[in-house]
């Protein structure tokens, strides 16, 4: 009878077999992949969004000075609706004038004319004027009691960096730049203002206007 063998003599008579081993990580090649292909992906993540937002901001800014140019052309075309001439006046304390301006090929209309502004207390002399600084122009104003001397001040800022601004009057039913109440002794029946807003090469420039049509000698 043989004698018992223990469980361990049991487990060293068997023949020995390679162990194999599961890999968990990864190789090097496919860590580089992986984080090659993540910047790629935050790349364009970020380069549209970088486009995204110049767009938005140029949309704003056009918006922007889109609103300045119609409150400016609003108050103006109120202001001329009230202006005041009198053809009969000795002193001519009164005025309605445009002249025409130009500046390297831009547009930049003069008008002066008297009408009531809530800035100051009764008659008020106003101008317009445009004003070139190192290729840009501004438009100004300029507001100065009727019946006194004009001030020194050069008027305030009004829209900067404007490609033109254009004052024309009605005459036998045609546009004219060049317009003198003193001469013509009267008003025109329709006065048109143009603003001209700037714009890069490959775009198209963008015009707003208004037409203001003087109250003197109406019925209200």
């Amino acid at each position: 009878m043989k004698p018992r063998l223990s469980e361990r003599e049991r487990m060293r008579g068997l023949p020995s077999c390679p162990q194999t081993r599961e890999s968990g990580g990864f190789t090097l090649l496919e860590v580089l992949l992986a984080v090659g292909m993540t910047a790629i992906v935050v790349t364009a993540l970020y380069s549209s969004f970088f486009l995204s937002r110049k767009a938005v901001d140029a949309v704003d800014d056009s918006l922007l000075r889109l609103q300045e140019c119609r409150s400016v052309l609003d108050v103006l075309k109120r202001e001329i609706e009230s202006s005041v001439y009198d053809p009969a006046g000795s002193r001519n304390y009164t005025v309605l004038k445009i002249d025409d301006r130009d500046f390297y090929g831009k547009e930049g209309s003069q008008l002066v004319f008297t009408s009531f502004s809530p800035l100051l207390p009764g008659l008020s002399k106003i101008a317009y004027t445009v004003e070139e600084n190192e290729g840009r122009l501004t438009l100004k104003k300029k507001i100065d009691p009727a019946y006194g001397q004009s001030s020194e001040t050069k008027g305030i800022d009004l829209i900067e960096n404007i490609g033109a601004f254009t004052v024309e009057a009605k005459y036998n039913d045609k546009w004219v730049k060049t317009w003198d109440s003193g001469v013509a002794k009267g008003v025109p029946e329709e006065i048109r203002i143009s603003v001209q807003i700037s714009a890069k090469k490959e775009e198209s420039p963008l015009v707003i206007s208004e037409v203001a049509r003087p109250r003197i000698g109406k019925t209200l």
